[in-house]
Parts: C-alpha cells; structure tokens; sequence
C-alpha cells in the first residue's frame, strides 16, 4: 500500500527543512492548514509519508487527532505542539498568516492535525 505524502511548507524551502526536523527531533507533534470548503478531517490512524527538503521519503507519521474547527477555537497548546516557538495564539495566527499570504480571521476554517512519528525511514 502506497501512503499519500505529508508536506510540511514547501520543498526546497528552509521552512520545510525546519519543519521536518522538529517532527524527527519529537518537537513538532501538530501542524494546521487553510481547510477547504466541505473538507472533512482525517480518521485518527490515518498514516502520511513524510517528506524532507529534497522531497525524499523520511518517515511516517500517523493522525492521532484531527478537526476542522474556526481559528478563534486554536488554543495554545496546539500552537506551542507545533513545535514552532510559537508562545502565543497570536503568535501562531501571524505566522501562518505570513505563510498563507492572507488575513485568519477568528471564524477561518483551519484544519488542526495532531499526529505522531511512528517510524524513521
């Protein structure tokens, strides 16, 4: 069985070298995204190949939670588990901001995914 990829920002970008490392470090345990119109969260088990800078296969990880939920429902926790230094929702907001290249307002719908490492490759 082939596992769909879990990118994490962009290849070739310093961000996903970061990104990706804190996942291998056990730093980074959450990650969130922009959630599409009638998206529906992934099933706890589900499993994702993790991709380095290069675009190579690192890992794999698996859901252990995930929802869609509004931005104003983001606590700090999930902020400070995704292993960013992010010490604030506010914190959080403006980076992923900077990233999605637009404004999160508290009713955007976000995609929140807790996951864990499950194996090196």
């Amino acid at each position: 069985m082939t596992l769909p990829p879990f990118e994490l920002g962009y290849a070739r970008t310093e961000l996903r070298r970061r990104l990706v490392d804190a996942v291998l470090a056990g730093r980074k345990t959450a990650t969130a995204g922009l959630a599409e119109p009638g998206e529906v969260a992934d099933e706890p088990g589900t499993r994702y190949v993790l991709h380095d800078y290069d675009d190579r296969p690192v890992g794999i990880v698996e859901v252990t939670d995930a929802r869609i939920l509004a931005a104003k429902e983001v606590d700090v926790d999930f902020a400070r588990d995704e292993g960013e230094g992010f010490e604030s929702v506010q914190d959080w907001r403006e980076a992923h901001e900077r990233f999605f290249n637009r404004t999160i307002d508290p009713e955007t719908k976000i995609s929140a995914i807790r996951f864990r490492l499950v194996e090196r490759l």
